[in-house]
């Protein structure tokens, strides 16, 4: 999430870029106050006592409610509607668009936070804007004509070249320096460990990187690539899918990959993309980060990285104002009643006046993820389907507002994507890396760690314990290991704990049975639209999920017409 594939430049290969921390948590999203208003830490380390420190989240006691199953008000008024979405993360806004730009109107977009995105929400103080969640997204693969067309449409991609290649806007290609790695006391460039490694362990990487070369290039025998973006425009060739089947770990130790250095690289590329180790990754996953990624450009090197300040909630916002006009924020879909041959009911409660709705709409897209969705649609079965096994990794960002950087290690200078090896996190972006504007000192650091040492439902219960105090003394010790001297120049610290940040893809989801179940529309008025539908967390996907399920719908209205 914070660090992204990158060939070492002793390598002589060209960079490839990471994926990121592209959260969709529909329906579980927005902000709360987990352990009070913003305030100055007491009880915890003196040294921290000049901190202003906030702690935030999605709504959980809302979400909890559904979980709970706690009494809701009977409804006292009644709506309807053509189309009903649920959940205005980045699938429930793309699925939103579409259906306008096909020329429908009847439609909300409910949201039960007082705003929309999901895990591209971000947020924002007197020094920057800063990501909550995702933060980038790198050049498309230019075959993905939906989404080439977003991007041209709001200027990210500005025209095309005599070839044909798209042109990105300089002011969102990421500014150099792009990336560091902090490692044996030496901030060297690139995130792939270089700096005192052996020799051994250098020809170890430069195997590997040959290896996912060779696969993004890779066609199965149906000619589809072995690996691509969306990634069910991947080849069904089982040569490749069976990979799916055993975890990247095994993978790497049957191919006789075994550097500690590279095994760390690879286990932070899955923790940052996933939100867990490569242990509980498939290797079809795994190899999918590294291989996915075909995108070329007029003016960037291949899967160049395109960010904002506030992240991926510059993508969200453009999203959000097409569609302004249909969204409902601070409502909380929670019962679905399918009516076979009839209208879908859903209930709604209006959080801020307490007050319950039943909207019946010929067709819903359920743009929440899956355990919500058991819960809405508490009376109507998916048969073959097992939300049980679906795993979703919580994640801590610390949005760090400083007014000075200390002077590091010595090596490359302060780049937008910092990372150090052999910590819990997987490092620090700086929200101020575009900012055409001159800055002082002050700068907030967004400092992003998956919560993965545990199962993850045993990471949440813990997460959801812990106070300011204590999350402060996890992520500062890390801070000062990276910049020594910086706790006397942090200003404010802002928390924000996602508890369902991410589906992981875990061994034998994405091409296994499960998930195609889980994508089957119900008596075709219900239809579903999620990253965790996908098995990979990232903003193409979302964006595909919402327009595949917006087609469903419209494939269906047609087909009764």
């Amino acid at each position: 999430m914070s660090g992204r594939p990158f060939y070492s430049r002793s390598s002589g290969m060209k960079p490839t870029s990471r994926r990121g921390f592209i959260l969709q948590a529909g329906l579980v999203t927005g902000a709360i106050l987990l352990n009070g208003c913003i305030r100055r830490l007491s009880g915890g380390k003196p040294e921290y006592a000049h901190i202003k420190g906030k702690l935030a989240g999605p709504n959980a006691k809302a979400g909890h409610a559904l979980r709970d199953k706690l009494p809701m008000p009977a409804p006292t008024t009644q709506q309807t509607v053509k189309t009903l979405i649920i959940g205005s993360g980045i699938s429930g806004l793309s699925a939103a668009r579409w259906l306008l730009k096909q020329g429908e109107t009847d439609f909300q977009l409910l949201e039960l936070e007082d705003h929309v995105g999901g895990n591209a929400y971000f947020g924002t103080n007197e020094v920057s804007a800063y990501p909550l969640g995702a933060h980038y997204i790198p050049i498309v693969n230019n075959e993905d004509k939906l989404l080439v067309d977003f991007l041209q449409e709001h200027q990210v991609i500005t025209h095309f070249d005599e070839k044909g290649l798209p042109f990105y806007n300089e002011f969102y290609l990421c500014f150099d320096p792009e990336e560091r790695l902090l490692i044996n006391g030496h901030w060297q460039e690139g995130i792939v460990p270089d700096f005192g490694v052996t020799d051994s362990d250098r020809k170890q990487i430069i195997r590997f990187f040959a290896l996912v070369t060779q696969l993004k290039n890779a066609k199965g025998n149906d000619g589809k690539y072995a690996f691509d973006i969306p990634l069910d425009n991947s080849s069904a060739d089982d040569t490749y899918r069976k990979l799916d089947r055993i975890s990247f770990n095994d993978y790497l130790k049957d191919n006789g990959f075994n550097s500690p250095y590279l095994l760390w690289y690879l286990n932070y590329c899955c923790k940052d993309d996933y939100g867990t180790p490569a242990q509980n990754v498939s290797a079809w996953a795994g190899l999918h980060y590294f291989s996915a990624r075909k995108g070329t450009a007029s003016n960037a090197d291949p899967n160049a990285v395109i960010t904002w300040p506030e992240g991926n909630g510059w993508l969200m916002k453009r999203l959000r104002e097409t569609v302004k006009g249909h969204i409902k924020t601070g409502h909380l879909a929670y019962n679905v009643q399918v009516a076979a041959g009839g209208k879908v009911a859903v209930k709604v409660l209006d959080l801020k006046k307490n007050t319950s709705a039943v909207i019946y709409a010929d067709k819903v897209i359920m743009a929440s993820p899956q355990y919500v969705n058991q819960k809405l649609l508490k009376n109507t079965a998916r048969p073959g389907f097992d939300v049980s096994k679906l795993h979703y990794s919580p994640w801590l960002i610390a949005n760090i507002t400083v007014n000075k950087l200390p002077s590091a290690a010595k090596g490359m200078v302060l780049c937008w994507d910092n990372v150090a090896y052999n910590t819990a996190s997987v490092g620090y972006v700086n929200a101020n890396q575009q900012d055409i504007k001159l800055v002082e000192q002050q700068k907030v650091l967004t400092y992003y760690l998956p919560l993965c040492d545990k199962e993850p439902r045993i990471a949440r219960l813990a997460a959801y314990t812990r106070t300011c105090e204590q999350w402060m003394d996890i992520v500062v010790p890390e801070m000062e290991q990276m910049h020594p001297g910086i706790t006397e120049y942090i200003e404010h610290v802002e928390f924000w704990l996602w508890g369902h940040g991410m589906i992981s893809p875990s061994v034998n989801y994405i091409w296994g049975d499960n998930r195609r179940q889980a994508r089957l529309p119900i008596n075709n008025q219900v239809f579903f639209a999620h990253t965790d539908l996908s098995g990979v967390s990232i903003f193409e996907e979302a964006f595909h999920q919402g327009i595949r399920a917006a087609q469903q719908v419209l494939a269906h209205e047609h087909a009764a017409i």
